[in-house]
């Protein structure tokens, strides 16, 4: 009787290539450990070329993942940065690759110190669904720009945009340099365990929490991109329309589907109402219906679309009061995945909305009494990924700037500080840990190598044992002072 054959899971086929690919890549990289500027230009130019051939193709497959993705939201979001970071990044590559000279002390003289930005090796990017070419694009320039070989999970929830983009990537880039994974959660848990020489997550603070954990098993620096609760507060003074105008966008732009969109207001109890006012005719006016509107993106899948549900309902049961921005009072009972923007006032610490990132188009609304009041209630919270304060005295804004801590912020606007190239991303505390974007991108994923160097001419030789020479003691008096 012949041997048996075994029949291989998808999922384990895509983790046995998972573990091919990241050999190969290893090999690759201990082959050529120090590409040079060309060749980093080259593939940053090649990545370019890619997305803009496959720009059409990339809008289309983004918006069947959601069932309805605006085109613009996509162009705005994802293909814009991702070309805009790499131009930048070509730009400046060059300046960002030289080593840099630092002082050398005197006791140390004759001599040299430097740093160089070497290449960590092979970097492993996990990659979330909410926007998932331009979280995949991100990290990839910032990674080739630093020299490494890099490999991508994308997310199982976005399909069609994840096998489109690892065809694009498989036509333009040999496997040992950039691969594409996908798969399920079982792939994601194994991707996240390879002895990676540095790793990029961004997701949740829950499996942000089992991925470093992973890396924590084989002493795999990590930079986590997280989330949380992103306040945004507005001052006693500043006008409600400009509040309200660039608050409606911030929510409703991806339908909330935003790891820095602003997630509670924080308003004087005096200004609720006209906060609730002024925010519905500014949303009415950039989305004057809703169900059919290709420029409102829906949720997800199902399952985000039950959770946030739930929390409305939940919320309803203790007590809200729930104000749903529905300009063309549509029905939204079935057959879409689209929800609108709901207002949620008289909240309490036990909803969930309160509790956990909404990650959708809900937006509870909290009264303070005076700005120490709302700087208090921030501080008594996890730390956020983005604080928005909306306010044009200066002092307030300064207030706001020393007395609390988040991982980004924007004064007088919402989600914009991301889109800056030269200014790094990042969390804190809760919300993530490490940077990238621009030059923090090419120096997370670099080796910031310190080199002292010394010729022929030893000084040191004048500090050998045996100790307790008058030179020694005048080397002490000199420096110990």
């Amino acid at each position: 009787m012949g041997a048996s054959v075994v029949q291989l899971t998808e999922s384990q086929k895509h983790i046995q290539h998972t573990h091919r690919v990241f050999e190969d890549q290893k090999r690759a990289f201990h082959s050529n450990p120090a590409p040079s500027l060309a060749e980093r230009e080259d593939n940053l130019k090649r990545l370019k070329q890619a997305l803009l051939t496959y720009q059409d193709r990339l809008l289309e497959a983004i918006d069947q993942d959601f069932s309805c993705r605006s085109r613009d939201e996509s162009l705005i979001a994802e293909i814009m940065p991702s070309i805009q970071g790499i131009n930048y990044t070509l730009k400046n590559l060059e300046g960002w690759m030289k080593p840099s000279r630092r002082h050398v002390s005197i006791l140390f003289q004759p001599a040299s110190n430097r740093v160089c930005y070497q290449p960590k090796g092979v970097v492993g990017v996990i990659v979330p669904w909410n926007y998932p070419l331009y979280l995949a694009v991100g990290p990839l320039v910032a990674s080739l720009a630093a020299g490494n070989r890099t490999m991508i999970k994308m997310s199982e929830f976005t399909p069609h945009t994840s096998a489109l983009f690892q065809k694009l990537i498989a036509e333009n880039f040999p496997e040992d340099l950039v691969s594409v994974i996908n798969g399920e959660a079982d792939v994601a848990a194994d991707f996240s365990a390879r002895p990676f020489d540095h790793m990029l997550f961004t997701g949740s603070t829950s499996v942000g929490k089992l991925v470093m954990r992973a890396a924590s098993e084989n002493l795999t620096p990590v930079t986590l991109e997280l989330g949380g609760k992103s306040p945004a507060i507005v001052s006693p003074d500043v006008p409600m329309e400009d509040v309200a105008q660039r608050i409606a966008f911030g929510k409703a732009f991806n339908a909330g589907q935003t790891c820095v969109a602003p997630d509670y207001v924080l308003c004087p109890d005096d200004r609720i109402q006209a906060f609730v006012d002024e925010f519905r005719a500014q949303f009415s006016e950039m989305y004057p219906s809703l169900r059919d509107n290709d420029d409102y993106t829906a949720i997800i899948n199902e399952r985000q679309y039950n959770r946030l549900q739930g929390y409305l309902e939940d919320a309803r049961t203790k007590g809200a009061e729930l104000i749903e921005i529905n300009p063309a009072q549509e029905n939204f009972s079935d057959g879409t995945h689209k929800i609108p923007v709901t207002l949620v006032l008289k909240t309490t610490p036990d909803m969930k909305v309160m509790q956990d990132e909404i990650f959708g188009p809900i937006l509870p609304v909290v009264g303070y009494e005076n700005l120490d009041d709302a700087i208090q209630f921030v501080n008594d919270r996890p730390r956020p990924l983005a604080l928005y304060f909306f306010g044009y005295d200066r002092d307030q804004q300064q207030q706001v700037v020393n007395k609390t801590l988040s991982g980004g912020m924007c004064i007088n606007d919402s989600l914009m500080h991301v889109a800056q190239d030269d200014l790094p991303f990042g969390g804190v505390g809760d919300s993530g840990m490490g940077h990238y974007h621009g030059k923090e991108g090419f120096l997370t994923f670099s080796h910031q190598r310190a080199i002292f160097a010394k010729q022929k001419f030893n000084s040191g030789k004048f500090v050998y044992p045996p100790y307790g020479t008058s030179f020694h003691k005048m080397v002490y008096r000199f420096f110990i002072r």
